[in-house]
């Protein structure tokens, strides 16, 4: 699968609103200058085009008519605006393991772009890139750049010295000067070059982490390994089958040509594509229907035949039986070991 297709978590416009806050911009006002429906915001889970990225973060830098605006914007990112991919990053041994979890999670956050780096003598040479052959935006490359500077400042709580940086897109035509690059970096860097690409000492990647808590990074990290695998499942076409039927449930529980219908194929178009997956339709109604049943009856709320009517089985010994299939026990059985689990903790 192409990472590039998954898109980018709308939390990734939260650095942007918080900039244009930062310099007494209204982001709501932005908003509606940019064409962008904020509505989305409500929606945690929701995601965007990389190319709807590029293009707020350029229309930011016009509205707020700021030449650097990527640049200036990176210095203002948290571990918080990272989510998991912060968190496990902050409770990481070393930084070379923080850049290693960066590498392994950002997809969570923005697919398609990420970083790798070599040893190169006495210095580590990072590169920041997308992996598909769109070129990014000056404003893009030189936020990536500033908020993984800040990132690793941050993680060591150390100064870091730039032995150099280079950037594949030109320097602003509008620039008279380079100093707001040179204030910034300490250095004056190279445009025009075939890569994004940042020198550092390699002594950077083993220093220690200033959070770095063992327990609290193995919840983290399963959090996040998690959270990128529900991600790719998403966009597999049984993905998107399993999350029509949740989504249904338990209002109704789609046939097969209902699902079909929702998602625009036809019903052999629909089976075919299932098995090039691996699975069927039958498969994964009832793996729903399991993962349901489950929940309901850790949740303790609902009575065995209230879960078995919201499944939208014909009667409750039904449901018992189809339970017992699953799990080889009764639902009864199921939530007394339950009870019994959490006694004896």
């Amino acid at each position: 699968m192409n990472n590039h297709n998954l898109g980018v978590s709308i939390s990734m416009l939260y650095p942007i609103m918080k900039t244009l806050v930062h310099k007494g911009y209204e982001p709501e006002t932005f908003f509606k200058y940019a064409g962008f429906d904020s509505a989305i915001l409500q929606h945690a889970e929701a995601r965007i085009p990389v190319e709807e990225l590029e293009r707020i973060l350029l229309k930011a830098s016009e509205y707020s008519n700021d030449l650097y605006f990527g640049l200036n914007q990176g210095l203002l990112l948290d571990f918080a605006d990272l989510g998991l991919l912060g968190y496990v990053m902050m409770h990481s041994k070393t930084i070379g393991d923080a850049l290693a979890a960066y590498q392994r999670y950002n997809i969570i956050l923005y697919s398609g772009f990420n970083l790798d780096w070599e040893i190169q003598g006495q210095d580590v040479v990072f590169r920041l890139f997308l992996q598909s052959p769109q070129q990014m935006s000056r404003h893009c490359v030189e936020d990536m750049t500033v908020s993984v500077l800040s990132l690793i400042r941050k993680l060591g709580n150390c100064p870091v010295d730039i032995k150099e940086i280079r950037f594949s897109h030109e320097a602003p035509e509008a620039a008279r000067n380079l100093t707001p690059y040179v204030d910034m970096f300490g250095v004056t860097p190279q445009f025009g070059d075939n890569h994004n690409q940042l020198r550092l000492h390699k002594n950077i990647l083993s220093h220690p982490v200033l959070y770095s808590d063992e327990k609290m990074l193995k919840v983290f990290e399963t959090m996040a390994q998690e959270s990128k695998e529900q991600l790719h499942s998403s966009h597999t076409f049984s993905g998107k089958v399993s999350r029509w039927l949740l989504d249904s449930l338990p209002a109704t529980f789609p046939t097969l040509q209902h699902t079909a219908e929702h998602l625009g194929v036809s019903i052999r178009t629909l089976q075919s594509r299932l098995r090039e997956e691996g699975t069927t339709y039958h498969e994964i109604s009832v793996q729903v229907r399991k993962e349901l049943a489950l929940n309901y009856l850790r949740g303790g709320n609902y009575s065995v035949g209230e879960i078995a009517y919201a499944l939208h089985f014909s009667e409750q010994s039904a449901f018992q039986n189809a339970f017992k299939k699953w799990t080889g026990r009764t639902p009864g059985q199921y939530r007394a070991d339950l009870k019994q689990s959490v006694a004896f903790d």
